[in-house]
C-alpha cells in the first residue's frame, strides 16, 4: 500500500451494520509511500497512527471520492 500527504484512505465495516471510515493521510512516516500513516479521521476528527490492513482502500487526493 503506498499513500501520500492528502490522501484519503477508506476502511470497510468488518461486520454487518458497520460503517466505512474515512481518515485523511496527514503524514507519511514509512518509506517510499508505505504505512505507518498519521491520520485523521472525518467523522470525529481524532488523530491516529495507522498501518492499514487487507480491508483499507487508499482513495488518491487526484481522484474523486
Amino acid at each position: 500500500m503506498h499513500a501520500s500527504k492528502g490522501d484519503k484512505l477508506v476502511v470497510h465495516g468488518r461486520t454487518v451494520g458497520q460503517h466505512d471510515r474515512t481518515a485523511e493521510v496527514l503524514q507519511v512516516l514509512g518509506e517510499n509511500g508505505n504505512p505507518p500513516y498519521r491520520v485523521k479521521f472525518d467523522d470525529d476528527g481524532h488523530e491516529a497512527l495507522m498501518s492499514p490492513g487487507p480491508d483499507t482502500v487508499v482513495r488518491h487526493h487526484e481522484q474523486p471520492m
